[in-house]
């Protein structure tokens, strides 16, 4: 079973305070021998590691819910190994199973045999970071494969093309001759034409309702290029911005293979362009104090603030950090105690992995950025705004009251005017 948006949400929610949460990515090698045994042999020793980590951790086995925890982390790490020993070693698929006993919880994913590693990992959150680098290369994508009279659409989910809809408008014929003057064969060639931009009017209709629906955030259009202009032409506005890029393709011999592999393409020098386009724009932000900030205290600042619209990573970035243990807060500064609340903190090793469920629960676009030495010299995080809070001037007493009593005879009007 693919993983969607919605899981990835459910699973970023998650936490276990007992550190009980198994992740599990399963990355298929390359077989050096028939046996295919290298995966399982892999598979043991991650097991095997981290069940002498949790040893380590808790050596008093005789408390209670120190045993419960152990117990309940080795039935997931058992059934991980009996897993792994049935996965066949094909290089189709990768898998992804997010555990945790005390919960009940046991899921597993398919996914595009992109994953850095086989990796296993025990914590209080499901680690996410993996999932994350394919939603950035794989968006929500609908493909949209046209002709002069038949249209397929596909969805694109982290490298699986699904068809949603194929549909066909046959054409009108034309008579065995053009009649008096060719007047009867232009009459035919006027309809068939007609006929060929209603069909094309109709696909863009099925464009506007998917991204309305939000059943998808862009698209890539296959076509013959001596359509393109014609079909384009057609479309909405709104539909038009989110169109990412086009491929050739001839409606009657492309295979699905070709359509994904076409589409990934596109997606991925879209995504090189955009990321370039917003570190660009965001250090020039960050610069002029406008909507941009730079440096895990600021990035870290205004997530909590609700303020980040966009946020940049780069692909090997690594620092520490602290979570509080009570109300989630956390800071870039190693303080024992929250300065919030004033509960408990626990160190984060890896804080570009525990700000990802911030990140996937609030939508936030995210993008890792690979070697660029601009954004190295800024801290290799940054983020670009929606609003600064700092800018934001509070509103004062009497135009409250000119509102509230503007609200109270205009509430439609006032109600339009808040959600611009």
């Amino acid at each position: 079973m693919s993983i969607t948006r919605e899981q990835i949400r459910e699973l970023a929610a998650f936490q276990d305070r007992d550190s009980s949460a198994v992740t599990f990515y399963f990355q298929p090698l390359t077989p050096r021998n028939k046996a295919h045994k290298e995966d399982t042999i892999l598979v043991k020793d991650l097991v095997r590691e981290s069940l002498r980590r949790i040893e380590t951790k808790t050596p008093d086995s005789k408390a209670p819910e120190n045993k419960a925890r152990k117990d309940g982390i080795r039935g997931d790490l058992d059934h991980i190994l009996r897993l792994a020993s049935e996965l066949r070693n094909n290089g189709t698929h990768a898998k992804a199973v997010f555990a945790c006993a005390a919960h009940d919880l046991w899921q597993e994913y398919d996914l595009p045999p992109n994953l850095p590693a086989t990796q296993l990992f025990i914590n209080r959150h499901f680690h996410l970071k993996p999932i994350a680098h394919l939603l950035g290369a794989f968006p929500r994508l609908g493909v949209v494969l046209i002709d002069r009279h038949r249209a397929r659409v596909f969805d694109l989910r982290l490298g699986e093309l699904t068809e949603r809809e194929d549909f066909f408008q046959p054409l009108s014929r034309k008579g065995r001759s053009d009649g008096f003057a060719g007047y009867d064969g232009g009459h035919a060639d006027r309809r068939v034409d007609d006929e060929v931009r209603q069909h094309f009017k109709r696909v863009t209709g099925v464009l506007k309702d998917g991204l309305e629906k939000d059943l998808f955030g862009k698209w890539i259009l296959g076509c013959q290029e001596i359509h393109r202009s014609q079909f384009e032409a057609q479309l909405h506005p709104y539909v038009s911005q989110a169109l990412v890029g086009s491929f050739p393709a001839d409606m009657a011999h492309i295979t699905r293979e070709e359509i994904r592999a076409h589409a990934q393409q596109v997606v991925e020098r879209w995504q090189g362009e955009r990321r370039r386009e917003l570190v660009g724009h965001v250090l020039a932000q960050a610069r002029s104090h406008g909507r941009g900030v730079t440096g895990l205290r600021r990035v870290l600042r205004s997530l909590e603030l609700g303020e980040v619209q966009t946020l940049l990573i780069g692909d090997r970035f690594e620092a520490h950090a602290v979570e509080c243990l009570g109300c989630g807060h956390m800071d870039a500064h190693l303080v024992a105690f929250c300065p919030v609340c004033g509960r408990a903190t626990e160190e984060i090793v890896d804080v570009s992995e525990a700000i990802l469920p911030w990140v996937i629960r609030r939508d936030i676009e995210m993008f890792f950025v690979h070697d660029d030495p601009e954004f190295d010299k800024v801290g290799n995080i940054a983020a670009l705004l929606r609003f600064r809070s700092e800018n934001v001037q509070p509103i004062s007493s009497a135009a409250a009251e000119d509102l509230r009593r503007a609200g109270s005879v205009y509430p439609g009007r006032l109600r339009r005017f808040a959600s611009r």
